[in-house]
């Protein structure tokens, strides 16, 4: 799910708690050493993130914040802040060449780089957290 979060609206908010849980407490970020990611650099994109982004002549940059039962990437274009909400379950990750990985739901993807460790640090530290906490069968939820 593709939302504009720049403003502050209950209705947003309360859709993307639904997907993806509600934040962290402190001393659960904490415990985790952190739940937002390192910059990331964009280099390739959907069709519809990518008309976002093109509108502005900045650097295509996100950033990741993992959630109890999901992943928010955020983006920005312009003067407004863009989120891709994406339930573990439908979270998909390929790491691609050298330097990049690939995050994708439904018909949205983003490409990013990878080039340092601490990038890489936190993309095992995401799809750790995530083998640990989806349900594997129905009986499980």
């Amino acid at each position: 799910m593709l939302v504009n979060v720049s403003y502050n609206n209950k209705a947003i908010t309360r859709k993307v708690d639904d997907a993806v849980g509600k934040p962290f407490t402190l001393k659960e970020r904490w415990k985790m050493s952190g739940i937002g990611s390192p910059r990331l650099f964009i280099t390739e994109t959907s069709v519809e993130i990518q008309n976002l982004l093109i509108l502005d002549n900045n650097t295509d940059s996100c950033n990741i914040e993992m959630r109890p039962t999901g992943i928010i990437v955020r983006f920005r274009s312009l003067l407004e802040t863009f989120a891709l909400v994406i339930p573990y379950y439908k979270l998909t990750v390929y790491k691609g060449d050298l330097a990049a990985y690939s995050i994708f739901i439904d018909h949205h993807f983003i490409k990013v780089t990878a080039d340092t460790k601490a990038i890489q640090k936190y993309f095992r530290k995401m799809l750790d957290y995530k083998a640990d906490n989806t349900p594997t069968s129905i009986e499980d939820l």
